[in-house]
């Protein structure tokens, strides 16, 4: 059965402070057809979260609480019924007062999910209460109730099939009734834990729920007026995108493009549904449609930026055989929890980037000293860090004419330190060292689109 409600997602910079919060709200009340609204975090609470996650001494741990605490009290100050709402806030920072302590003595990922999920969970009760004070018919629901997914903490995947069954016969009802708040980001393992979906995941959290519930379409509220031909805080000049299809959208992403998270797309490629992403704080200024067929599209689509790479160049000194020395290196990697992004060999080496854009994991922490040991008993190893991936992203780049090759020869003034064609149809994807990647991007974006 398929529904005409619009699932509404909004992100930290919308629920950033009262203000914030009255202006989603008024995209709401606008519009009928949104029934389930996904919220995340309050624009810094989950750094500042994650960071009692790491563990503190007991003056950075008062200091951090000091400042989650501002953060909330500011918005329930502006509240006319306080009383409440400031008990169900003030239980859930006792709560993450009492995990933060266990954290100076015994970190986890499982403790990390587990603190981080409070930034979500506070973000919509506050919402819910803004939303009552306009006299919406609105209820807060717990997105655990039907997010389930496996245990990999601090990037778990939701299991699909189970997911669809808890939403039809727990959320959908209640979306008949009234208009429902809910949280992104944060599920729940078979075990009960909590789990997070990885940074950016409330995005895929309503494109999950939205194919649960068979709706049309789902509105991507954040900071930026839709998707634009590169970052618009690095090249002023971007041009915005009306409308670009599913895989250029989901390309951009993996890419680099901060405005999706990667697996938001999944479920929209399963489905017939659309994503529409527009800003909170210029509702009127339109957006991008992103859809599933466009005709004529263009050679170059957009530039993205992906800082924080490592480089890893394996060289083959022991195995003789080059796939068992490749199969060897990826097992181990795997087994490590290390995710292979862009991947290159030859027959005496192997280059890998790690990519920890989308995560909480810090390079250094993947890099651990046990992996490093076990690898170099069987290769000699190179790691180099504080690089960048700069990516041109289109339509068949690999039947570039002439004019097109000379604007691509610009490449060769830069500081490029190596080139994937790992989409060749698609995408030139380089790295280059992060202090150059911005000006390269600059550069690119004024030959290429100006």
């Amino acid at each position: 059965m398929s529904h005409n409600f619009i699932v509404a997602k909004f992100g930290g910079s919308s629920m950033a402070d009262y203000i914030s919060m009255q202006h989603s709200a008024d995209i709401v009340l606008k519009k009928p057809a949104i029934r389930l609204v996904v919220l995340s975090a309050s624009a810094g609470v989950t750094n500042q979260l994650f960071l009692l996650a790491e563990g503190q001494c007991k003056k950075k741990r008062i200091s951090i609480l000091s400042t989650i605490v501002q953060m909330q009290e500011a918005i329930i100050q502006r509240l006319i019924d306080q009383k409440v709402i400031r008990n169900k806030i003030n239980h859930i920072l006792s709560n993450i007062q009492a995990l933060s302590k266990i954290a100076e003595f015994s970190k986890s990922s499982e403790l990390t999910d587990e603190l981080i999920s409070h930034g979500e969970l506070m973000s919509s009760l506050l919402f819910v209460e803004i939303l009552r004070e306009r006299k919406v018919a609105v209820e807060w629901f717990d997105v655990r109730k039907v997010m389930r997914t496996d245990a990999c903490f601090g990037s778990a995947e939701p299991k699909i099939s189970i997911l669809r069954e808890l939403v039809q016969h727990q959320l959908q009802p209640l979306i008949l009734e009234a208009l429902i708040v809910t949280q992104g980001f944060i599920g729940r393992e078979e075990k009960g834990r909590t789990t997070t979906l990885g940074r950016g995941g409330s995005d895929y959290t309503a494109a999950m729920l939205g194919e649960a519930l068979n709706v049309k379409r789902i509105d991507i509220w954040t900071d930026v007026s839709g998707i634009y031909t590169a970052d618009p805080r690095l090249v002023p000049s971007a041009q915005r995108i009306d409308k670009i299809t599913v895989k250029e959208a989901f390309t951009m992403a993996t890419c680099g493009a901060k405005i999706l998270h990667p697996a938001t797309l999944l479920p929209v490629v399963r489905s017939d549904m659309s994503i529409f992403i527009g800003s909170s704080k210029q509702p009127g200024a339109g957006g991008t449609i992103v859809c599933h067929e466009i005709h004529n599209l263009p050679l170059f689509r957009a530039l993205a930026l992906r800082s924080h790479q490592t480089l890893l160049t394996l060289h083959n000194v022991y195995l003789s055989d080059t796939f068992c020395f490749f199969e060897a290196v990826c097992k181990l990697l795997i087994r490590h929890g290390i995710h292979l992004d862009l991947i290159m060999r030859s027959e005496v080496k192997l280059a890998v980037t790690l990519d920890t854009s989308w995560s909480f994991v810090m390079t250094s922490n993947l890099l651990n000293p046990a992996l490093l040991t076990e690898l170099t008993d069987f290769c000699k190893l190179e790691v180099e860090e504080n690089l960048a991936l700069v990516s041109i992203i289109g339509n068949k780049i690999s039947k570039l004419d002439s004019s097109e090759k000379k604007i691509l020869s610009l490449l060769d003034l830069c500081n490029i330190r190596m080139v994937f064609n790992s989409y060749p149809q698609c995408t030139l994807c380089f790295l280059a060292p992060i202090d150059d990647a911005e000006r390269i991007i600059q550069l690119l974006h004024y030959k290429i689109f100006e």
